[in-house]
C-alpha cells in the first residue's frame, strides 16, 4: 500500500505539476496585472462589508469558510514538513507560491460566482460548475467532483485528524481513539446543521485560532528579535543554494515549498472556490478579490509565523537532500517534524515545559477540526453538482459518514500514510482543476475588467452577463430579472 501511494504521488507531483503550478499562477498574475497588489485596498475592504441572506452567507462568512479550509494542519505540520524535507529554503518557496497564488485564488473564485447556481434554498458552486458551464463538458466537471469527494471525504480528512490525535498524544497523553471519539461527536453535530451553522462555528473559531497562534509567533520573534536578520537570511541563503550546509538543496525546497504551500492555501485546488460560491455579493470579483487574500492570511502571516517559531528555535531536522547528508540538530535529535512547531514553543519558554505542547495541540485542534468541516462542506456541494432528488439527500448522508468514519480512522493510523494519501488526493484536484481554468480563464477576465470599470465611476459594481457577452451564467440571469421587478 505504501509503495502504490508513493508511485502515485510521484506521478501526480512530478516536476512538470510543480513548475506548472508556478507557470499558471505567473500566467494569472499576468492577464490580471498583479491583481493581488493592485486591489489589495478593495480586498481589504470587502472582506469586511457585504450582505448575506437566506440564500447566501456573507462575505465574511465565505471568507472565515474558505479560511477554515485554508488555515489547518499545513500551517503548522505541513510548513514543518517542507523545512524538514526542504530545508529552510522552503519557506520562501511557500511565500512565492503564495504571492502568485493569490492571483489563481482570484480566478477560481471569481469562475465560482459567475457559475454558481441556486440548490434547495443555498447557493452552490465550484470548480465542477464552472467547468461545466464554462466548456460546455459535463464530463469534465463529473471527473472534477469525482476527484474532490474520494479526496475531502475519503483521503485528506485523516490528514486533519492524525495532526489532532499525535499533538494531543504528545501534550496530553490522552489515546488517539479517545480525541476521535470527541472529534466525530463535535462533526456531526455541526454537519447535520448544514451550510448556514458551518458558517457560524468558522465565523467564530477561524479568526479566534489564528489571532492567538500569530500572537504566540509575535511573543517567540520579540524574545529573539535580534536573531531576525540571521533567520531571514537563512532563508533566503537557503532558497538560492548559497548556504553551506543546504546549499545541496535547492530543488528539494522549490519542490516542498510549491507542495505545502499549495497544501496548505489551496490556490489552484478549488476548494477556496466552494465557499466563495456561497457568498451574497453583487459581482462576482468582489468575492474573488475577497478570496484571493485570504491567500495571504493563510501563507504570509500564519504558515510564517510557523517557519519562523521553527527556525528561531532551532528546533528542526533537515532529513534529505543536503550536499553534506542529513542535517540533525543535537537539541531535537529523535523527534518528528509533527513535533517540530511544539518543541519550538517548549524551548521559548523552558519554565514551562508543557506549555508548548499543550498550545500548540489546542491550536491544531480548531485549526484542523474547522478544516475537516471545510472538506465536509466541499464533499456536499459536489454531491448536490452529481445528484438531484432522492438520490442527492442519500449521497449525503453517505458523505457525512464517511466524513465521520475517515476522520475517526485518521486518529489511529500512522502520520506518513495520513500525508500520502492526501497528497494523492490534493494532487487530483489540482490537475482537473488547473486544466479547467485554463480553458475557462476569459469570463473571469472580462469580470475583473467590468468591476474595476464600475469602480471607476463611482458605482458599487454590480454584474450583468449579458451584457458582457457571458453565457450559461444562468443565476444571475434570472437574478438581475428579479432585482428589476
Amino acid at each position: 500500500m505504501d509503495k502504490f501511494v508513493e508511485i502515485l504521488n510521484d506521478i501526480l507531483w512530478g516536476p512538470w505539476l510543480v513548475y506548472g503550478i508556478l507557470g499558471v499562477g505567473l500566467l494569472f498574475t499576468f492577464m490580471t496585472r498583479v491583481v493581488q497588489v493592485r486591489l489589495i485596498k478593495d480586498s481589504v475592504m470587502l472582506m469586511i462589508k457585504g450582505e448575506k441572506s437566506e440564500s447566501g452567507v456573507s462575505s465574511f462568512e465565505a471568507l472565515s469558510m474558505a479560511l477554515s479550509g485554508r488555515v489547518g494542519t499545513g500551517n503548522i505540520i505541513g510548513t514543518a514538513s517542507a523545512i524538514a524535507f526542504g530545508g529552510p529554503g522552503a519557506v520562501f518557496w511557500m511565500w512565492v507560491t503564495a504571492f502568485i497564488g493569490a492571483s489563481t485564488a482570484f480566478v477560481e473564485s471569481t469562475l465560482a460566482q459567475i457559475y454558481k447556481e441556486k440548490k434547495n434554498g443555498v447557493y452552490r458552486g465550484g470548480p465542477a460548475f464552472y467547468i461545466e458551464k464554462g466548456t460546455g463538458k459535463r464530463w469534465f466537471g463529473i471527473l472534477f467532483a469525482i476527484a474532490a469527494i474520494l479526496a475531502t471525504a475519503f483521503l485528506i480528512p485523516g490528514v486533519q485528524s492524525n495532526a489532532i490525535s499525535s499533538a494531543i498524544d504528545n501534550a496530553f497523553g490522552i489515546e488517539p481513539w479517545i480525541t476521535g471519539l470527541f472529534l466525530v461527536v463535535a462533526l456531526g453535530f455541526i454537519i447535520v446543521g448544514g451550510v448556514k451553522r458551518f458558517a457560524k462555528t468558522a465565523t467564530i473559531l477561524v479568526p479566534f485560532m489564528a489571532i492567538a497562534y500569530l500572537l504566540m509567533a509575535v511573543v517567540i520573534i520579540a524574545m529573539n528579535i535580534s536573531e531576525l536578520p540571521e533567520v531571514l537570511g537563512l532563508i533566503f541563503r537557503s532558497a538560492f543554494g548559497a548556504d553551506a550546509i543546504f546549499g545541496g538543496m535547492v530543488g528539494s525546497a522549490i519542490a516542498w515549498g510549491v507542495k505545502r504551500a499549495i497544501f496548505s492555501n489551496e490556490a489552484g485546488q478549488g476548494n477556496g472556490a466552494h465557499p466563495a460560491a456561497a457568498a451574497e455579493v453583487s459581482h462576482p470579483a468582489k468575492q474573488g478579490l475577497v478570496q484571493s487574500f485570504s491567500v495571504y492570511i493563510d501563507t504570509l502571516l500564519v504558515c510564517s509565523a510557523t517557519a519562523l517559531m521553527v527556525l528561531f528555535m532551532g528546533t528542526y531536522n533537515v532529513q534529505e537532500g543536503s550536499a553534506t547528508g542529513a542535517v540533525v540538530q543535537e537539541n531535537v535529535a529523535g523527534i518528528t517534524y509533527t513535533e517540530f512547531t511544539q518543541v519550538a514553543v517548549n524551548s521559548a519558554f523552558p519554565n514551562f515545559q508543557s506549555f508548548g505542547s499543550a498550545f500548540v495541540a489546542i491550536a491544531l485542534f480548531f485549526f484542523a477540526f474547522t478544516t475537516i468541516l471545510s472538506y465536509y462542506y466541499i464533499a456536499e456541494t459536489n454531491v448536490a453538482y452529481l445528484f438531484k432528488g432522492k438520490k442527492e439527500v442519500t449521497a449525503t448522508w453517505f458523505i457525512k459518514a464517511a466524513v465521520i468514519g475517515t476522520s475517526f480512522y485518521g486518529t489511529v493510523r500512522t502520520s506518513d500514510l495520513a500525508w500520502a494519501l492526501g497528497d494523492v488526493g490534493l494532487g487530483l484536484m489540482v490537475w482537473v482543476n488547473i486544466l479547467g481554468m485554463l480553458l475557462m480563464v476569459k469570463p473571469a477576465m472580462v469580470a475583473l475588467k467590468d468591476y474595476e470599470a464600475q469602480r471607476k465611476e463611482g458605482k458599487d459594481p454590480v454584474f450583468d452577463p449579458e451584457k458582457l457577452g457571458i453565457k450559461n451564467a444562468d443565476f444571475w440571469v434570472e437574478y438581475n430579472k428579479e432585482r428589476q421587478k
